[in-house]
């Protein structure tokens, strides 16, 4: 299946908004912030990028969905954090410098993890006539949907901080509405995919969801990260950037299948009750404030 007409002239504009308030939101330090502080961002990058995968492989393997279905999920867990994690943390009580970088950094990565993951999801799910391959040179239509507005974005904050400071607010409610409306038109288009695919993939989304969560928080915590920092290593392993799953699956020149945006789609509305719940339970008891992975020890 493929998307409207209306929906593939909407989803670059949507996405260059969402990417463009990603980036009013970033500065070159956040980059910086790898080399001082290390530790957690490695760990964070590495329940992202390793773990996710193999444990969104497992699900799609268990649920034995459909294999449009499955690569959808996978492209999803390939799929850095959204801005809207670090509203999540930051209600949780989590290290918020944290997640702003990780997002950052985790965006960049993607553009090369995203096209490897899903050629291999497309060569393992589905038959060599039913793929629709994202080659290579497919990176640079990436690269231009994906990081051009977020460096437009840091370009503004650097050129007029004043006025991004102003702007990420009504961004984020424009990501918001943006995001709503993605979603609603792919659904209406195949509605009937929808309802059909819904019990089976809202299972799998939500056992994901609930494990990216709990991977990103208990992990870090095992390997001694302080809980301010784990719950944001949890928060921006389990919000995805699901208006970008969305809109790969559903662009023209990319993946084209509306079937493999259904699992993202579903993801994108569990993920704000499950994450209200998560940060929730991990504020509950709050430990003494330890150093920030956006401010010096010394």
């Amino acid at each position: 299946m493929t998307a409207s007409p209306l929906l593939s002239a909407f989803l670059p504009i949507a996405l260059g908004f969402i990417m463009l308030g990603l980036g009013l939101t970033l500065t070159l330090a956040d980059f910086a912030r790898v080399v001082k502080f290390p530790r957690p961002v490695l760990i964070g990058l590495a329940c992202q990028i390793l773990l996710l995968p193999f444990i969104c492989f497992l699900i799609a393997k268990g649920f034995g969905l459909a294999p449009a279905l499955a690569v959808g999920l996978m492209l999803l867990a390939a799929s850095p954090g959204g801005t809207t994690a670090n509203l999540f943390s930051h209600l949780a009580h989590g290290d918020v410098a944290l997640n702003v970088t990780l997002t950052a950094v985790n965006s960049l990565i993607a553009i090369l993890t995203m096209p490897l993951l899903v050629n291999l999801s497309l060569a393992h799910f589905m038959a060599a006539d039913q793929a629709i391959p994202l080659q290579f040179a497919k990176v640079l239509q990436v690269f231009a949907i994906v990081l051009l507005p977020v460096a437009l974005g840091m370009l503004i904050r650097y050129l007029a901080p004043g006025f991004a400071t102003r702007m990420e607010r009504p961004m984020k409610i424009i990501a918001a509405l943006f995001l709503v409306f993605t979603i609603v038109l792919a659904m209406v288009k195949d509605w009937q995919t929808v309802v059909d695919y819904a019990p089976v993939v809202g299972g799998a989304a939500l056992l994901f969801n609930l494990l990216s969560l709990g991977v990103g928080y208990w992990l870090p915590r095992l390997l001694r990260i302080p809980k301010r920092q784990a719950i944001a290593i949890g928060m921006e392993i389990g919000i995805h950037n699901g208006t970008l799953a969305i809109a790969l699956a559903l662009s023209p020149t990319l993946l084209n299948n509306s079937t493999m945006a259904i699992p993202a789609a579903i993801y994108s509305l569990i993920m704000f009750f499950t994450a209200a719940g998560f940060g929730w339970w991990v504020s509950r008891d709050r430990e003494p404030v330890a150093v920030s992975v956006g401010t010096s020890s010394d």
